[in-house]
């Protein structure tokens, strides 16, 4: 039988990637480094490869030892998920979840899917970290997130998503804005409208760039925005318009008397949400349980905007 490394090797590695220190990593582990800094160097031994390069002060993975790394993750977290699925029935989701979200969903619409959750599964203990969806897609890709909640990926290989919800982007302008006293307004009304944007990494600053190809409008390139609360607060201030998505719409602008959001002619906004994990998790059925609530919050949040109860267009 070929040689496969230990679950124990493969932690030692991770957390000495981690940590980037041995002593440290061998705390992480509750073993003592020369037992960790043994067990790593039999690993390279016995594959053939030097995964760790060791330099004064200085410890980092080679290029090779960041691929083993990414696939030692992968696997770690895999035999988490065997674990949980013995220890925990499928009524309580597996009784622990890591959900990466985007800022720009996440922190709005959570708040609403919560507290059925915790009724519907009491046991369940989730914990959440937020991404750009950049950067969410990978995370959940090499194991560190079991699950993302945000935009759809725009890779589908190695991932399952199921959507929640189509979430409407809509347009905001300062009060003061000429185009915010009109009640109709054309896309070609707004070329040359200097567009307020999130910046890499966020599909918003994505939504902008194919508003403003649409419309003739122009994005700010001297500055992308950190969070939608500061390019609300830019827009108040006259210094550009931006797109909003609803969730956040509904959570915040009531908070803003200073800004109108807009109805284009021959234009609405939309991005599908979705909850998606990978395609070699074990734990599917949890994750596509939990969809179908988040769907079903979802869509009692949209049917209230669309019937007025929420913040609209005005």
């Amino acid at each position: 039988m070929p040689y496969r490394p230990s679950h124990r090797q493969l932690e030692y590695l991770v957390a000495l990637d981690d940590c980037r220190h041995f002593g440290e990593a061998a705390r992480q582990c509750h073993v003592s480094q020369p037992t960790l800094s043994v067990q790593v160097a039999l690993l390279e031994k016995q594959l053939g490869v030097t995964l760790i390069e060791r330099l004064p002060g200085q410890v980092r993975p080679t290029p090779i030892g960041t691929d083993v790394i990414s696939a030692a993750r992968i696997i770690l977290n895999g035999l988490d998920e065997i674990r949980t699925l013995a220890a925990s029935s499928i009524g309580n989701l597996g009784g622990m979840m890591r959900m990466g979200t985007a800022p720009s969903f996440g922190p709005y619409f959570l708040p609403y899917l919560l507290p059925p959750l915790h009724q519907q599964y009491p046991e369940l203990k989730l914990y959440i970290r937020e991404e750009k969806p950049a950067d969410l897609e990978e995370t959940v890709l090499q194991g560190v997130m079991d699950c993302g909640l945000g935009p759809l990926p725009r890779r589908s290989e190695g991932l399952i998503s199921e959507v929640i919800c189509r979430e409407r982007i809509f347009l905001a302008a300062p009060r003061e804005h000429p185009l915010a006293e009109r009640d109709t307004i054309q896309l070609a009304d707004l070329a040359g409208v200097k567009l307020l944007s999130l910046g890499a990494g966020h599909r918003l600053m994505d939504d902008v760039r194919n508003f403003s190809a649409a419309s003739g409008a122009v994005v700010a390139e001297d500055y992308e925005g950190s969070s939608l609360d500061a390019i609300r607060q830019m827009v108040s201030i006259n210094m550009g318009l931006s797109l909003f998505p609803e969730f956040y719409v509904r959570s915040e602008f009531a908070k803003d008397q200073d800004i109108r959001l807009m109805n284009i002619v021959g234009w609405q906004g939309m991005r599908e949400i979705g909850i998606f994990w990978r395609a070699t998790s074990a734990r599917g059925d949890h994750y596509r349980q939990l969809a179908e609530l988040a769907r079903r919050v979802a869509s009692g949040l949209t049917d209230e905007l669309a019937a007025g109860t929420g913040r609209s267009p005005e």
